[in-house]
């Protein structure tokens, strides 16, 4: 099966803060740079972008939740090069 030979990206927290929205979906596909996430932390929006291209396979926040630093916040599936 392909999809074991696929490298998973995991985008980390790199602060404690309030997820605000999640503008990704599961299957979607994103490219480098794009907003997956829009964080809230000490009054001041953060956007969380994605760091490769590839498609989203899990998404591990709600809006509304309080993260940590290092915690996982979605995965993508490596596009192919």
């Amino acid at each position: 099966m392909a999809e074991a030979d696929q490298k998973i990206h995991t985008i980390r927290a790199e602060m404690v803060a309030n997820v605000l929205s999640v503008s990704v979906t599961i299957g979607e596909s994103v490219i480098i740079g794009q907003t997956v996430l829009l964080l809230d932390s000490m009054k001041m929006e953060i956007p969380v972008l994605s760091e490769v291209a590839g498609k989203v396979i899990e998404i591990a926040v709600t809006p509304g939740e309080i993260i940590q630093e290092g915690d996982p916040l979605i995965m993508i599936a490596e596009q192919g090069k």
